[in-house]
């Protein structure tokens, strides 16, 4: 569910609520045999019926474990809302499409790497608001965006920090950044020098050639 991870619970065939995982800034799940030591900062462990283990690994502290019943998340899912109802869900806001877009009550799971890769991709500018794009632009925006988010995840994430997935792998993704976090770098399209702002108190990166 966007940052959240859901996990379906069941007892004997049966649903029996989720266990929530939200990762902070910089949490992770690890999952590794028993006998391999515990790496620093484990805050929780759960034993699997084959014997290896899910560790709860996270420096800073800012992640959750908890159980819920029926969880959905605040807003609707990035890879599978259609380009109609995504759409709708910028209509009359005056807020800039990027921090719409990392706005989690409508769009959850939406990072700033993703809102500002799409965001190119689709040549639509951060700064542009959200209620002023036009069909033809939330169609590309909505295409962008599930492409970036398919070939993210095809590729493991991005890690440009300490991210890592369950089995301790770097991602790829960030190989392939077109504008995050290449502020001053020329852009790879056009040859721009990209330019460096900030948008709903988030750094953001564009070129402003290729994104109007």
């Amino acid at each position: 569910m966007g940052k959240t991870i859901a996990v379906e619970l069941a007892r004997k065939a049966k649903p029996a609520g989720q266990f929530l995982v939200h990762l902070g800034m910089t949490g992770r799940l690890l999952v590794s045999q028993a006998e391999v030591s515990l790496p620093p900062h484990t805050h929780a462990v759960l034993s699997l019926a084959d014997g290896r283990e899910v560790r709860f690994v996270d420096p800073r502290r800012f992640g959750r474990l908890s159980l819920a019943n029926g969880y959905t998340g605040p807003g609707v899912e990035p890879t599978t809302v259609s380009v109609e109802e995504f759409s709708t869900l910028f209509q009359g806001r005056k807020l800039a499409i990027k921090a719409a877009l990392l706005n989690q009550s409508i769009l959850h799971g939406v990072g700033n790497i993703y809102a500002d890769e799409s965001l190119f991709r689709a040549s639509i500018r951060p700064t542009k608001p959200a209620g002023k794009l036009t069909k033809a632009e939330l169609a590309r925006l909505h295409a962008a965006l599930q492409a970036v988010l398919a070939h993210a995840i095809q590729l493991g994430g991005s890690s440009v920090s300490d991210y890592v997935d369950a089995d301790g792998v770097r991602g790829f993704f960030q190989l392939e950044h077109k504008v995050y976090s290449r502020g001053g770098e020329p852009c790879k399209d056009c040859g721009t020098r990209l330019k460096k702002i900030v948008v709903g108190g988030r750094t953001t990166v564009y070129c402003a050639k290729c994104q109007k």
